[in-house]
């Protein structure tokens, strides 16, 4: 029987190998979900995928990529961005 604390859907089950042959089910807490572009929606590359905890602990050059917006656009809309931004100059 689960500890009540690991009866909410926030925690995954995991099986494990415990000595002896036995299989034992380990609770972890689920991972967020990846970085989504906030002008496409593609995936960001270079982004981590942790909890607010996990990421605090990250230096800032491991939590996003180092170029403008860099974890908020996809290079594509970058692109497009810093050319719009260009022609209207």
């Amino acid at each position: 029987m689960p500890a009540p604390r690991y009866k909410s859907g926030s925690f995954k089950k995991v099986s494990r190998r415990a000595p002896g042959n036995k299989t034992v089910l380990h609770y972890r807490r689920k991972k967020p979900s990846k970085a989504k572009c906030a002008s496409c929606g593609a995936l960001l590359n270079g982004v981590p995928r942790g909890r607010a905890y996990e990421i605090a602990k990250l230096s800032k050059t491991e939590k996003r990529p180092e170029r403008p917006y860099g974890g908020y656009l996809c290079p594509k809309c970058l692109k497009r961005l810093m050319i719009e931004k260009a022609r209207n100059i």
